[in-house]
């Protein structure tokens, strides 16, 4: 796996070979070489840095003790890849690292314009080994080009006195000084050429919005993206996923703020910082601060001293969400918000109806709540007692805040209890087993959960899935916790306390926050191996190899990560979005 970072870029260059007869040159930032008409722009400029974040020897080593590197390291394509990294050390005499860090060193950039066309700059610190590189790629290219019978697959031109490359007849290359020019079309190469002897006025760096953009990220960004919203929108894909708000509650929901602004953005600026273990993603669009007098109000803050609450820590957390939701406001503006009533919400009303007996789900239920939205999932303890299920899901729960928790605690605990009750003269007709019902204290709050029985098996493992759920309600202060599991339930009364006697403040300007655990999702992903194993063989008809491949890339993607943060909200009326990322480097 550490090997194929170096050939990933060694592969990179072997589409290209080129040759300068002009005398090098210090070129200009790469942003003077791109069209100014560039709808999608990516630079990284400190290339070892994050080299040095995700290719450390902490990492590598991490990445060699993964179950998927020792199945990696008996596939005879993965030790041809070895072989080819082997190969690239020995011929320029260095460690695939330092190689790396030297032919890219100076900052790597990439640009998709109109008409498909697809630019790549690069920026060497070794200019000799660069050219050393060069030698041994040529050599390869027209060697495999014989081998093929199409030996004038590799060819040459010169264009304003620099010599260009081509393997194919499609892709273009040369290289100026240090600096290498990947285009996928001859043509694309030529524009690239002929800024060289033009202002800025006809490249990217003279744009407005590249220039707020550079200013915004930083000096210390470590890269950039800056992004066309208004074409990027066009996107089959994007414009289908910006349209489900408008059909699905769900989705109105959870992505309320985040939609709306990047429906109003026509451009969207993204530093990349790298800060001693983790990297930090800070994304603005020029869509504002969401209207929160419109129908998107129900998301974001009203004042000033407003936002999210912190997240709530549960043991085994693998993820959580907070969320500034106004619920009440959100349910009476649905028929503003969705141009139809679907069977799917006519049927949660009626439902609701009954167990809340007739009561206006608006005003008499939702008002009772405030914007604090809290959602947590965990990985579950089993034991002997309650049995451990052949798979094992996580336990999640819903946690809200309410303006009197004294007062809406009975009627909360009705309707939870119709809601079992339901369900128990469901599985009744069917033969199948019901919930029974318990009410427990922890720490000096009384609650109640529903389990399934496991008197009279004979043995507590690998039991039904149904022996995940211990569904479970409490009320502690004027928190509703709503859990799948008395034990997350348990641990979220203790989350809950210890945030009140902390007397906690919002996250001012935030509107919504989700944290995600890679070792606990790892974990979980390891507890149902077999079963995941088993369904993509179904579900995708993989070969069992194949499957369990697919499951051990899942599971290791989840173990290089340490810990995942986002936060959207506002900053100065640009809508803002932050993701930071710790690496696991252990």
């Amino acid at each position: 796996m550490f090997g194929k970072v170096g050939i990933l870029f060694c592969l990179l260059l072997s589409v290209v070979v080129f040759q300068v007869d002009a005398a090098a040159e210090n070129p200009p930032p790469a942003a003077h070489w791109i069209p100014k008409d560039a709808v999608i722009y990516m630079e990284l400029s400190q290339p070892k840095a994050l080299l040095d974040v995700l290719a450390n020897d902490k990492t590598l080593e991490a990445i060699k003790a993964l179950p998927i590197y020792q199945k990696l390291k008996s596939n005879p394509k993965f030790e041809e890849l070895l072989a080819a990294v082997n190969l690239f050390e020995v011929s320029l005499d260095t460690d695939w690292r330092t190689g790396l860090a030297a032919l890219s060193g100076g900052g790597i950039t990439f640009a998709v314009c109109p008409n498909e066309v697809v630019l790549i700059i690069i920026d060497a610190e070794d200019e000799q080994m660069l050219g050393r590189l060069h030698e041994l790629l040529l050599t390869w290219s027209r060697s495999e080009a014989e081998k093929q019978g199409r030996p004038d697959r590799v060819g040459d031109a010169e264009y304003l006195g620099v010599k260009g490359w081509t393997f194919n007849g499609k892709e273009a290359h040369a290289i100026i000084g240090k600096r290498v020019i990947i285009a996928n079309r001859p043509d694309a190469l030529k524009t690239v050429l002929e800024m060289r002897g033009k202002g800025t006025e006809a490249a990217l760096a003279s744009r407005a919005d590249y220039q707020a953009a550079k200013k915004t990220v930083g000096a210390d960004a470590a890269g950039l993206v800056l992004m066309n919203m208004e074409v990027v929108k066009q996107i089959p894909g994007i414009s289908k996923m910006l349209a489900q708000d408008k059909t699905n509650p769900l989705t109105a929901l959870l992505f309320a703020g985040i939609t709306e602004t990047i429906r109003n953005s026509k451009s969207l600026a993204l530093g990349l910082h790298v800060k001693q273990d983790k990297l930090v993603l800070q994304a603005q669009l020029d869509g504002g601060r969401v209207d929160p007098t419109g129908p998107a109000g129900f998301a974001v803050p009203g004042k000033s001293d407003q936002g999210v609450m912190p997240n709530l820590s549960a043991p085994r957390s693998i993820a959580a969400f907070s969320l500034y939701r106004d619920l009440h406001r959100f349910y009476a503006s649905k028929d503003d918000l969705f141009g139809e009533r679907t069977s799917g919400l006519i049927f949660f009303e009626n439902m609701m109806g009954i167990f809340f007996s007739g009561r206006d789900l608006t005003d008499e239920v939702l008002a009772e709540t405030t914007p604090d939205v809290r959602l947590v999932i965990a990985r579950q303890e089993y034991n002997d007692q309650k049995g451990t299920p052949a798979t094992q899901m996580p336990a999640f729960a819903l946690i809200l805040h309410l303006r009197d928790g004294e007062e809406f605690d009975e009627v909360v605990e009705e309707a939870w209890q119709k809601a079992v009750g339901l369900i128990n003269f469901t599985r009744g007709q069917q033969a199948m087993p019901g919930l029974i019902i318990d009410r427990p204290v922890h720490n000096g709050t009384k609650f109640t959960v529903a389990y399934f029985s496991t008197a009279g098996l004979e043995q507590t493992a690998q039991l039904d899935a149904r022996f995940n759920y211990r569904p479970a309600l409490a009320v502690t202060g004027d928190y509703l916790i709503l859990s799948s599991t008395d034990g997350l339930a348990r641990d979220l009364i203790d989350a809950v306390k210890r945030e009140a006697e902390a007397a906690t403040g919002p996250l001012v300007g935030i509107h919504t926050l989700a944290e995600l655990n890679g070792a606990e999702l790892a974990a979980i992903l390891r507890a149902n191996y077999k079963a995941m194993v088993r369904q993509n063989m179904v579900k995708e008809g993989n070969s069992r190899q194949a499957a369990e491949t697919t499951t051990d890339v899942l599971i290791t993607l989840a173990r290089l990560i340490n810990h995942v943060e986002l936060t959207v909200g506002a900053e100065n009326e640009l809508a803002e979005v932050r993701l930071e990322v710790r690496p696991c480097l252990q």
